[in-house]
């Protein structure tokens, strides 16, 4: 039996990940001298508080490899196999602290698998392999799958202000766009695990009806194209984003998560995006 873990950037409400039976770990939070593990000890809402009150940017890191140990002792002492998933090497150092843990075990039946994603498509990607697992699908044939389903994604975001995308140094390629920020919204993606821009617009508006128009390309005559869409501060945004196209694609319940702080803290609060995966070829 495949069991999976991952950490909170994937998304995914905890309850419904421990009802899955998917093990997560907590990304660490730190204001100052105080860390907070932010699955048990700090939500959004409180973290945004703390994060208004801040004078300096909140620090962020993976759960370390020794917080991995028990899990995979539980599961290979249980016969089974581990797969984590993890978040894009290049937005978070969670990949390189689970292939660490991993070296610790000498064991074929860890599996350690970067996704290059982040926040809901990495969320759908979870939930995915847990189907997959249930299924009784093998290792290898999970991952190539994983993989090549992860290859197919596509994600539209905007956020409030570069600021906080280029303090935490996660900007990629996006970089040029700092200077012309007061002039645009630009429409960002994310390409090879980093952030990338896609597009340029004027409006918060003109932003939120190109991703509609986007996704409605993507998801037409798609039906497992596992749409969903994240927000931060940018409920009213999420939810205009969620009936415009659950109209234009006679979809129903589109799922809205809420991002995490580990990711809020590099793309600041009033962050609003889709994830959705093309059709295979």
């Amino acid at each position: 039996m495949i069991q999976i873990i991952v950490d909170t950037t994937c998304g995914i409400p905890l309850t419904r990940l421990s009802a899955q039976g998917i093990h997560v770990l907590p990304q660490i939070i730190t204001f100052g001298d105080v860390s907070y593990r932010d699955d048990t000890e700090i939500d959004t809402e409180t973290f945004l508080t703390k994060l208004a009150a801040s004078k300096q940017l909140p620090g962020t890191a993976a759960p370390p490899p020794a917080m991995y140990a028990p899990t995979f002792q539980k599961i290979l002492d249980a016969g089974d196999t581990a797969l984590v998933i993890t978040p894009s090497d290049k937005m978070s150092g969670t990949y390189r602290s689970a292939l660490v843990a991993a070296e610790e075990f000498h064991s074929d039946r860890i599996h350690i698998l970067n996704t290059k994603t982040i926040a809901g498509g990495l969320g759908s990607l979870v939930l995915q392999a847990s189907c997959w697992a249930k299924q009784g699908m093998e290792i290898e044939t999970l991952k190539s799958k994983l993989s090549a389903m992860a290859a197919r994604e596509n994600v539209y975001f905007v956020v409030d202000t570069l600021e906080y995308l280029h303090k935490g140094g996660r900007i990629g390629g996006a970089s040029r766009l700092v200077g012309s920020v007061l002039q645009i919204k630009p429409i960002l993606t994310i390409k090879d695990g980093q952030v990338e821009p896609f597009d340029k617009v004027r409006t918060l508006k003109q932003a939120l009806a190109t991703i509609v128009d986007l996704d409605r390309a993507i998801l037409r005559n798609n039906p497992n194209g596992h749409l969903t869409i994240s927000q931060c501060a940018a409920e009213e945004q999420a939810i205009q984003l969620k009936a415009q196209l659950e109209k234009e694609l006679h979809l129903t319940d589109i799922p809205i998560f809420v991002v995490p702080p580990a990711i809020v803290v590099h793309v600041g609060p009033g962050v609003v995006t889709t994830s959705c995966f093309s059709a295979p070829e």
